[in-house]
């Protein structure tokens, strides 16, 4: 399993320093949280593209600062603007290629759009398909403010696009849906490729790992059981620590964490 953090925990620093924190801190896994457009391109991506090389830094997911037009742009009842969006994506998919990552993750529509499942489903579908031609899968994220907090549209998800889907779980945010982890494993199961993780406790949702009371252990324990052998991306809010050493603290616990798990199966 690959122990990480996202550039998303140093916003608002520009993504290509954020990657450079984090590598020169000696984080292996990564993932990219792109600001802008012209980040995938010319002298801002040559700088990301060399600190990966230079630092060994494995890019395992990609996340876009565009997440609030996909409401929108890709969910939308406006078919022309679905196709610009695509478009858009499309460039990312090949960059997300070039870098080496495997996965894209989606947040979707938020609640007020009031977008129908079945329109959802097909744009969704249509994403999907088209990462793949790049060998990118397109992941559906559990967001708060988005219809993917309800879990019961999680798992319509799940039956009605059946192999074409797949999950990222989001721990914070599913605290923050009144979404039980566990719960969210047993209903979506091995089709969860991808994890943002932090602690909590009563009062606090988001906290670094090992500040909090989340039952880590329980959580590999699940994962065994469904053989998940993704990445585990920490992901913070800049108000939930306080440098960017607490980052990389974050994922050698972690990493503790899950080896002194292996050592007693």
């Amino acid at each position: 399993m690959d122990v990480g953090a996202s550039t998303a925990c140093l916003y608002p620093l520009e993504t290509e320093k954020a990657l450079y924190e984090l590598a020169v801190r000696g984080v292996k896994n990564v993932e990219i949280f792109i600001n802008s457009v012209d980040e995938l391109e010319g002298e801002i991506y040559a700088d990301m593209k060399k600190t990966i090389s230079d630092y060994g830094i494995n890019v395992r997911s990609f996340h876009p600062f565009s997440s609030p037009m996909e409401s929108l742009f890709l969910f939308g009842n406006y078919p022309r603007r679905t196709d610009y969006l695509i478009d858009i994506y499309k460039r990312y998919f090949e960059k997300l290629a070039e870098l080496g990552a495997k996965y894209f993750v989606l947040h979707g529509a938020i609640l007020s759009s009031n977008v129908p499942d079945d329109r959802y489903m097909e744009r969704y579908l249509r994403l999907y398909r088209t990462a793949q031609e790049f060998g990118i899968t397109a992941l559906q994220e559990n967001i708060c403010y988005c219809k993917s907090k309800d879990l019961d549209f999680i798992k319509r998800m799940s039956e009605q696009l059946q192999d074409e889907v797949r999950f990222v779980l989001d721990t914070k945010q599913a605290r923050r849906s009144g979404v039980d982890v566990f719960e969210y494993l047993d209903a979506v199961g091995d089709k969860v490729e991808h994890i943002h993780i932090s602690d909590c406790n009563e009062k606090c949702d988001c906290l670094p790992i090992g500040k909090g009371e989340f039952d880590f252990i329980k959580l590999l324990k699940r994962l065994d059981e469904l053989h998940y052998d993704n990445s585990m991306i920490v992901e913070l809010y800049r108000e939930n620590y306080t440098s960017y050493d607490d980052l990389s603290d974050c994922v050698k616990a972690l990493q503790s964490i899950v080896e002194s798990y292996r050592t007693q199966q």
